[in-house]
């Protein structure tokens, strides 16, 4: 079995906006094309304009109604990776060392070529952030794009995630969680950032913020919002629609 280390020297991660996240997929797709035509072998899919279409995702995007406890019910946009926690049970239940923890920054990765497909670390992963690629018979999972985040042939602005590159509403952010003066810490600090799941015991460093409440009035009909689009430009109708007003009257 693959042992974890006891230390990392960083804590690279996701801090995902759940009060912002539009449930757009942008982040889904633009992490399937990076990781299909870069990193590793490509994301494979099959029949996928056939009746029963599968396919390979290192990310995916639920979306619930949830009701609170005060207010109407609200849709929250739920996206999903692979957290690279701290106590990954998908590490440590491999029996090949293909699954395994960097020291230097704390990823999850998979030597696709140690990799026997045995599923082990799918049925450990609580969050159910692993696949089997059916095509290359080996197991895959979000890298964080790793081939991105150290490539100093591209701009500096693009040296994140693809995930975080592309999302249009500004929900997903990457960085380094075991400094404190980050942004990342920054935010989960200022916005109560959760784990998932954390009775789990798996210490996820990827955080979620949670939805902030939604404005309310405290008495129903204090304020109509539409009164301002309702409102009559003038008392008496004039032109068309005054003849048409006085027609109707006639009926």
């Amino acid at each position: 079995m693959t042992t974890l280390p006891d230390r990392t020297e960083r804590k690279l991660g996701l801090v995902i906006d759940l009060d912002t996240c539009v449930g757009c997929h942008a982040c889904v797709v633009s992490c399937k094309g990076w990781n299909t035509q870069n990193y590793g072998a490509p994301l494979s899919d099959q029949d996928p304009y056939g009746a029963d279409p599968s396919g390979t995702f290192l990310n995916r995007v639920h979306s619930y109604e949830v009701q609170p406890a005060a207010g109407a019910a609200q849709l929250v946009h739920f996206p999903k990776s692979c957290l690279h926690c701290d106590n990954a049970p998908c590490v440590t239940v491999c029996p090949t060392g293909a699954s395994y923890k960097r020291r230097e920054d704390g990823i999850v990765l998979v030597n696709e070529d140690a990799c026997i497909g045995c599923g082990l670390c799918a049925w450990a992963c609580p969050y159910g952030a692993r696949e089997m690629d059916m095509a290359a018979k080996v197991m895959k999972k979000c890298t964080l794009c790793v081939d991105r985040i150290y490539n100093d042939n591209l701009p500096e602005v693009d040296r994140v995630p693809a995930c975080v590159r592309t999302c249009p509403s500004n929900a997903r952010h990457f960085g380094d969680l075991s400094d404190p003066d980050s942004e990342v810490s920054q935010l989960v600090a200022a916005r109560g950032g959760m784990d998932l799941m954390p009775e789990q015991g798996t210490a996820p460093v990827n955080k979620y913020l949670p939805p902030r409440p939604k404005d309310r009035l405290d008495q129903a009909g204090d304020i109509d919002v539409l009164a301002p689009f309702l409102a009559p430009v003038t008392d008496q109708p004039k032109g068309f629609l005054g003849w048409l007003d006085k027609a109707l009257d006639r009926l």
